[in-house]
């Protein structure tokens, strides 16, 4: 039997998204997937595995929003930020006749929710936040339901400056909701959007503890919006997303000694980057370095397989970024450790001078 027959779009010619994980590579520093480098351990308690958790626990919730600085009914938990993108697609899109609208090169899985379910998108590239073209918004308001903007970028790691945002809100703010995912904004806290919700009704923000807080593994994130589009979200989304082992490790990690840990980790890493920032700059096989707001830094080659290859045979593990839109010969670098970011540039400089002749 041919299963891909009943498969309800063309299964061939659907581009699935390619985790980290996904890479069939052995290393010994790993670069590739933004996670963060420092870790703590966390003993769970989870006494009636027998019973259903909490559908949305009131402790995370309680916790988050004090940490966020929002109300308690301004918030959804989720299974990382893609239960969010997927559930939003799924409520407030019809398939084949509204659209989406996001800004690539950036997060895959804004395009690849609204394909499986039948949504068309509409691809933005930006080449200067300064000239935004508004019109491409006014023009497509009448089936246009979702607007997502990834800020910072991933994997660009700019940042759409705010009073761009608040434009595209007050245009579409009768038509469309607009979807911020701030997964990396700890690394920026200052450039969070946060506050806006209540001002604009049609704000979403997406949230993540697989960055900063180093809970990757734990997969649990937040929608965080009016209490009216909260309400909608709950009715639909499924009956228990957050298993009771993490709701443990999350509440834990909310916990104002985690939280402090946190700070420590996110300002070491962003000395990390400012460091990396500059030694990249020097080596001679990359031709540009991108600015970044996040906790990893965008680089051109000027041959990045070779570069990918040479640093995969010593062990560093970085992602290619080559086949999205106008990243041709681009690697995505997470920053690592003090040492892991020493050991890099020190493998950098080895492959410029052997290289130095092609370029």
């Amino acid at each position: 039997m041919n299963f891909k027959k009943l498969v309800k779009f063309d299964f061939d010619k659907f581009v699935p998204y390619k985790s980290a994980r996904n890479m069939c590579v052995k290393g010994d520093i790993w670069l590739n997937a933004n996670e963060s480098p420092f870790r703590k351990q966390f003993i769970t308690i989870s006494k009636n595995l027998n019973r259903y958790p909490d559908p949305q626990p009131k402790n995370i919730i309680f916790k988050y929003a004090k940490y966020a600085g929002i109300k308690v009914d301004n918030i959804l938990i989720s299974r990382g930020i893609d239960e969010s993108i997927e559930l939003i697609t799924k409520i407030f899109c019809k398939p084949f006749l509204d659209k989406i609208m996001y800004f690539p090169p950036t997060y895959d899985m804004y395009r690849i929710s609204s394909e499986i379910f039948n949504v068309q998108s509409i691809k933005v590239f930006i080449k200067d936040y300064n000239d935004f073209d508004y019109n491409i918004i006014k023009k497509n308001l009448k089936f246009l339901k979702l607007i997502y903007i990834c800020r910072p970028n991933n994997p660009t790691g700019d940042i759409m400056p705010e009073e761009v945002l608040i434009n595209i809100l007050n245009i579409s703010c009768n038509n469309s909701l607009v979807i911020v995912d701030e997964a990396y904004i700890e690394f920026c806290l200052y450039k969070s959007v946060i506050n806006l919700i209540e001002k604009y009704p049609n704000l979403i923000v997406l949230r993540t503890m697989s960055k900063a807080f180093g809970l990757a593994g734990a997969r649990c994130g937040f929608s965080i919006a009016n209490s009216k589009i909260i309400k909608i979200l709950k009715t639909f989304i499924a009956p228990y997303p957050i298993p009771s082992p993490v709701c443990n490790i999350v509440e834990k990690s909310l916990r104002s000694s985690y939280i402090e840990f946190i700070k420590k980790a996110v300002l070491e890493i962003n000395n990390n980057k400012n460091w990396l920032f500059k030694k990249l700059k020097r080596i001679k096989c990359i031709k540009k370095v991108f600015k970044t707001y996040a906790n990893y830094i965008l680089i051109k080659c000027f041959h990045s397989k070779h570069v990918l290859k040479k640093t995969n045979c010593s062990g560093i593990i970085l992602r290619d970024q080559s086949e999205k839109l106008n990243l041709e010969n681009c690697i995505r670098i997470s920053v690592g450790t003090k040492l892991e970011c020493k050991k890099l540039i020190c493998q950098l400089k080895k492959i410029s001078c052997k290289t130095s002749s092609i370029i």
